[in-house]
């Protein structure tokens, strides 16, 4: 007599996640917010100014976010590291001053963007030398260089704009150049955003450095050359200041010691915090800022072509970025300064 053997099922495969899910789960929840918000702010703006979907005003845009966007994409890398650099405008100013006037002497677009970029690593390698050896807090160091490299660009300019760029070709293409109907300019932000991406997401150099300002201690343990990283950073990021200092000459048509760079930390700073860029380190997203800077740029040209005063454009700015640091403390969990738990 044969016994009743049971039925097996096989087990409920899980639910799949819907497409949409997928989708905000590739772009991140981060960059997901960033994007709902540039759409809302698009869709406003140009409800109330009916010029604000065209594409010359569109290309302003682009054009006008570049050197702010230069500043903010290296601002998340060092931010990630675990610091901060507060003299990015003053090297940007100091670069430009110096491409002008190096150009003006040897009628050479070419060697006067070097010799631009030279300082430029200089300026950086200072930075990170200072922080090191001399054991001075990243904020307190680049502080009192924002200070000596706008005072150095003052001295060796007179306070003046230096030089004329406005008759030389390499200037005026990266001024007023386009390449497939995007401008120069435009497309030296987005080369410097793609290296960028690239190197923290893709290269050995991108985990270590989301490591050392993850947990610098277990870095250091796991046999990070925590001081070799720091220098490097503070480096790359006097080149990549330094390029920001050439636009502004190419696009003020001579060397600026202060005008067109003053104020750019703070934009810097901004565009990266909006962007999700934790200032404690560890996590950043070269994208997000991309996005955030692009929020920025179309808020400025909103602003302004609604006839608001551009004094406001600095107000706005700075309380987006007490929003962007308040939001990162209440998702960090921590405790509120002064207040019990």
């Amino acid at each position: 007599m044969s016994t009743p053997t049971k039925e097996t099922s096989a087990p409920a495969a899980p639910p799949q996640p819907s497409a949409a899910r997928r989708v905000l789960t590739g772009i991140g929840v981060q960059n997901s917010s960033l994007i709902i918000t540039l759409i809302a702010l698009v869709i406003l703006l140009s409800v109330l100014n009916e010029n604000f979907l065209r594409t010359n005003n569109l290309l302003l845009i682009g054009s006008a976010i570049t050197i702010m966007g230069l500043l903010a994409l290296v601002q998340t890398l060092v931010i990630i590291l675990g610091a901060l650099d507060i003299s990015v405008g003053s090297m940007a100013g100091l670069a430009s001053v110096i491409s002008a006037m190096v150009f003006t002497s040897t009628g050479n677009a070419e060697v006067g963007i070097l010799a631009a970029v030279g300082v430029g690593i200089v300026c950086g390698l200072v930075n990170g030398m200072i922080i090191i050896f001399g054991r001075v807090n990243p904020v307190v160091a680049t502080l009192a260089m924002l200070a000596t490299y706008k005072g150095i660009a003052q001295v060796i300019s007179n306070g003046k704009a230096q030089g004329y760029t406005g008759g030389d070709d390499l200037f005026i293409f990266l001024a007023k150049g386009s390449v497939l109907g995007l401008p120069a300019l435009v497309w030296v932000f987005l080369i410097v955003a793609a290296l960028l991406h690239f190197l923290l997401k893709y290269t050995d150099i991108g985990r270590n450095v989301y490591a050392i300002g993850g947990n610098d201690t277990a870095a250091r343990l796991a046999g990070i050359n925590i001081n070799r990283y720091i220098i490097g950073v503070y480096a790359l990021v006097g080149v990549v200041a330094a390029i920001a200092g050439v636009l502004i000459t190419a696009r003020t048509g001579s060397g600026q010691p202060t005008s067109g760079s003053e104020g750019l930390e703070l934009q810097a700073v901004t565009g990266a915090a909006l962007g999700g860029t934790m200032l404690k380190g560890g996590r950043g997203s070269i994208v997000s800022t991309v996005l955030a800077v692009v929020i920025l740029g179309v808020l400025d040209n909103g602003m302004s072509g609604l006839g608001i005063n551009p004094f406001w454009q600095n107000v706005a700015h700075g309380a987006l970025l007490v929003i962007a640091v308040v939001l990162q403390q209440l998702r960090s969990g921590e405790r509120r300064v002064g207040l019990p738990e």
